[in-house]
């Protein structure tokens, strides 16, 4: 993000931000001419994190995922089975298919063509029609128009009919002619159907245009793994490297062996499929040795990193089933004994879970978790019914799970008796400034490094609502050691304690979300090799052990200045060397500049009104795409295995921009 950015989006906060003098004004002052009617595409461009997320590289790279989205559906619907994707010269990304392309005939009530009205009318599509998509991951049918809204540019070709019909966008609206209100097309030489997007996003929306390439083949690998008869092709042409096919006869089965590649497999791969009032599932998992647990979940072929209803009623129902063999068959549990947790039943398990549902509800335009009640009854019922009859036929796999999780249960309740969290209480523990509220929902808690940092955040920071907690040094690399060692760690103890949400989640059942302390967990460290090395150390810390804090959006990273440049009242923070050139460019003339080497140089003044200010700082939203691309790279970067982070690091070199 370039410091003009930084400056558009302060000046935007100024501009909307209004101060009543007092509640009667308030009342007087909101009447019809307060109400604003937003037309057309108005309220993407002017709300875009409400239908893609954010606008980062993650809601960048969701205006590729919404096109390929879109023929992905040609192919549920029985119509494609081709995808083309590419990332060209120019920065542009452009997805071609071969299904049966968009409508181009006169719409009856919109009175123009049809594929107009879907790349420029919110909720427009063929997605709405059962008739014409039984199941559909774009249920919501505003992702061709919103892909539109956000590009500065557009290209659409529709081959059908035996023509290609062209149409062109700027800023979500068209500039392309009618010719006696049809599309201008060309006559095929060859019978062809299908629908060609290219996209430009809009550099004045976006912090960055440039696409993550692995993050994109990672979306699509996950969708031909969906769909066995599909084939996508992706060209990543912008950085010269050559076409990838991805096609995956072996399905979900295969999905699974991939995820627990390096894993030691204690069970062989177990897939289930059933379908229940119209909602189908396919589960497949496998359980391992020195694995954690890992749980994947899809609804219509759309990736739902936070999970859902699906996901929930699997891990509960494989619970209860487990639960029960090990009470009345197996005998490991007596009548006076607790069940086993659904943490230790499942610890080590790789799934993956495949719903279709007729109507799926998510929350948020992006998809990210399933909500469909009716999705919890159908999944509990086939996993019971599934399982009962596999188990029945595999008493072996049955009893070695049961075994391990009794095993498992009995090893984590003795390491968590010798540790005694109560005495890094607040006051205790010598290191956590307290804020003064207890109103969590408004409280934050800066994770700092070092004292000299530490003592600046204190004295710079809300003291009503900001809390501190400064760190002696870097946190254990929880990838690479057992959780015995992880309790062990003062610094992750004094993390715990500050939380106030109970033990780690997936160890221990005295975990509560709902008693956190603090809404926002904001990592602040400096902006070098070194906070960037303790910021990663600390996303591994919450991914593997508190990864409900990721999901439920908690999480955040703040991003403070490297540079202080100008005199006097025309000071300017920079974030980049990039931008620090750029202000060169623009003042030739001699000025005065502060390097900040980390955050205790900055004076308390500085470091509140850049990083810790809520109408001012910049904080970067920590999230997950992809369960099985974060899961992937963790234990690559982060585990103990030498040879896999060498080759990672190697062929990603020049892609060396942290992207935190």
């Amino acid at each position: 993000m370039t410091g003009c950015d930084f400056e558009k989006q302060r000046l935007f906060r100024k501009a909307v931000t209004i101060y009543w003098k007092s509640e009667s004004e308030i009342v007087m002052a909101y009447n019809a001419e307060k109400i604003t009617v937003l037309k057309g595409l108005e309220p993407v461009r002017l709300r875009p994190g409400m239908y893609i997320g954010n606008t980062g590289r993650g809601g960048l790279n969701h205006l590729v995922q919404e096109i390929i989205d879109n023929s992905v559906d040609e192919h549920l619907a029985g119509y494609c089975k081709n995808i083309t994707v590419v990332v060209n010269e120019d920065g542009s990304a452009t997805v071609s298919d071969d299904g049966r392309g968009v409508p181009v005939d006169m719409h009856p009530t919109e009175k123009q063509p049809a594929e107009r009205v879907v790349y420029t009318v919110l909720h427009a599509g063929g997605k709405f029609n059962s008739s014409t998509y039984k199941i559909s991951g774009g249920l919501h049918g505003v992702g061709s128009a919103v892909v539109n809204a956000l590009s500065k540019k557009l290209l659409v070709d529709v081959y059908r009919n035996g023509y290609v019909y062209h149409d062109t966008y700027a800023y979500g609206s068209p500039t392309t002619k009618l010719v006696d209100g049809e599309l201008p097309k060309e006559k095929l030489t060859r019978k062809r159907t299908g629908t060609t997007v290219t996209l430009y996003p809009d550099d004045t929306i976006f912090e960055t245009v440039k696409f993550k390439c692995s993050a994109i083949k990672q979306r699509i690998k996950e969708t031909a793994y969906l769909n066995p008869e599909l084939t996508i092709t992706f060209h990543n042409k912008r950085d010269g490297e050559e076409p990838e096919v991805f096609h995956q006869p072996g399905g979900l089965s295969a999905f699974v062996e991939d995820v627990s590649d390096g894993l030691t497999h204690t069970s062989p791969v177990i897939s289930i499929t059933g379908e229940k009032d119209g909602i189908s599932a396919e589960i497949v998992f496998v359980m391992t040795e020195d694995g954690d647990e890992n749980i994947i979940g899809f609804t219509n072929n759309i990736t739902n990193p936070e999970g859902g209803t699906h996901v929930t009623a699997f891990k509960s129902a494989f619970a209860k089933v487990i639960n029960q063999y090990a009470r009345n068959e197996l005998g490991l549990l007596k009548d006076k004994d607790a069940n086993l947790s659904g943490a230790d039943i499942r610890s080590g398990m790789t799934a993956v879970i495949s719903v279709r549902h007729p109507d799926p509800q998510f929350e948020g335009q992006t998809k990210t978790k399933l909500s469909n009640t009716d999705v919890l009854k159908a999944v509990d019922d086939i996993v019971k019914e599934q399982l009962t009859v596999y188990f029945d036929r595999n008493y072996e796999v049955l009893k070695d799970i049961a075994d391990r999780a009794v095993a498992l249960s009995k090893r984590r309740a003795n390491e968590k008796s010798k540790i005694n969290l109560s005495k890094f209480s607040f006051e205790g523990n010598g290191k956590l400034v307290r804020q003064e509220s207890n109103d969590a929902s408004k409280c934050e808690l800066f994770i700092v490094e070092g004292d000299s940092a530490g003592g600046s955040a204190k004295s710079a920071r809300d003291r009503k609502y900001q809390a501190i907690l400064p760190l002696r040094g870097k946190i254990l690399n929880v990838e690479k050691v057992p959780v015995s060692k992880v309790l062990e760690n003062a610094e992750i103890k004094a993390l715990i304690n500050a939380f106030g949400c109970g033990f780690m989640q997936g160890y221990g059942n005295d975990f509560d979300i709902e008693k956190l302390n603090y809404n926002k967990i904001i990592i602040m460290t400096d902006a070098d090799v070194d906070g960037a090395h303790i910021a990663t150390l600390l996303l591994t810390f919450f991914y593997r052990f508190y990864p409900d804090l990721i999901n439920e959006g908690h999480i955040y990273i703040a991003i403070p200045p490297l540079y202080r440049v100008g005199e006097g009242k025309n000071i300017k923070y920079l974030y980049s060397d990039t931008e620090l050139e750029k202000y060169r460019t623009a003042h030739p003339k001699k000025f005065t500049i502060q390097r900040y080497k980390g955050l205790g140089e900055m004076d308390a003044d500085q470091l509140f009104e850049t990083t810790m200010d809520v109408n001012n700082r910049l904080l970067k939203q920590v999230s997950i795409d992809s369960m099985a691309e974060a899961t992937e790279i963790t234990h690559t970067l982060m585990g103990s295995d030498v040879a896999p982070r060498r080759h990672y690091i190697e062929k990603h070199s020049r892609e060396a921009n942290i992207d935190l």
